[in-house]
């Protein structure tokens, strides 16, 4: 059995009994030892603290800074422009593709949506595709490829529909509609949220600017259809209220 420490030291010079813990005695001064001896308080060293393994994020892709993952390219979104941009060169290249939707085609329901991809005018295709490409990106970074093709192809196709069931046009093309229903889908969320009081950074003021631009492009191109343009963005309006609830991707 280890002895414990002793009770008490005897100064050399006074001979008086003092601490052990002490380097000088308190009655006559003299130095008894160099250092205090360190105190044994009978505890288990605790053993060392192990590395903190910091997480890696591996191999980093072309575009990307390190710390920070870039968005995947908007596929589904770049394959709905690209195929307008398509349609467009065949037809001005002769090519008579006949997929558009006219008063003397309603009876085939397939041409709401093959119609969507036909323009005649650069201006129409120019705005409405430019709007498709921005708020069917918002989407598709949000909740991935599958809802900007939904959005479009319910709501462009429907606004067709819509068009037909009121009989005012003559020849409807292009994707008005459609846009008008990817950008109200896309914007649900952001109204909502400013509803409750939550602020985010989205313009929803330009948002409205691009809207105001897309609901009058009948008013310069005959071949957009109004009631199309209107129908397809009531449509984005309600397939944006089950969409807000998903979790962003």
């Amino acid at each position: 059995m280890a002895s414990g420490p002793d009770l008490f030291v005897v100064c050399k010079s006074c001979g008086s009994e003092v601490s052990p813990y002490i380097t000088e005695c308190p009655y006559c001064g003299t130095r008894l030892r160099k250092r205090a001896p360190k105190l044994d308080r009978g505890g288990v060293p605790k053993a060392p603290k192990a590395a903190r393994r910091r997480p890696s994020l591996g191999r980093l892709r072309p575009g990307e800074i390190p710390g920070i993952r870039a968005d995947r390219p908007p596929w589904a979104t770049i394959l709905l422009v690209l195929a307008a941009l398509v349609v467009t060169v065949l037809v001005r290249a002769g090519v008579n593709l006949d997929i558009a939707l006219s008063a003397d085609t309603t009876d085939e329901p397939w041409r709401t949506v093959t119609t969507l991809f036909v323009y005649g005018r650069t201006g129409y295709e120019v705005i409405a595709l430019a709007a498709v490409f921005l708020f069917g990106w918002l989407l598709e970074r949000r909740h991935g490829f599958w809802a900007p093709l939904l959005v479009f192809l319910l709501a462009g196709a429907g606004g067709m529909f819509a068009a037909i069931a009121v009989e005012d046009f003559g020849f409807a093309v292009g994707a008005n509609g459609a846009a008008l229903g990817l950008l109200a889908a896309w914007a649900v969320r952001d109204l909502l949220n400013r509803r409750r009081g939550i602020e985010d950074d989205s313009d929803l003021l330009g948002v409205l600017a691009i809207a105001a631009v897309l609901v009058l492009l009948p008013v310069a191109s005959q071949e957009a259809s109004a009631v199309a343009g209107l129908a397809g963005g009531l449509i984005g309006l309600v397939l944006g209220l089950p969409l807000s609830r998903l979790q962003r991707r």
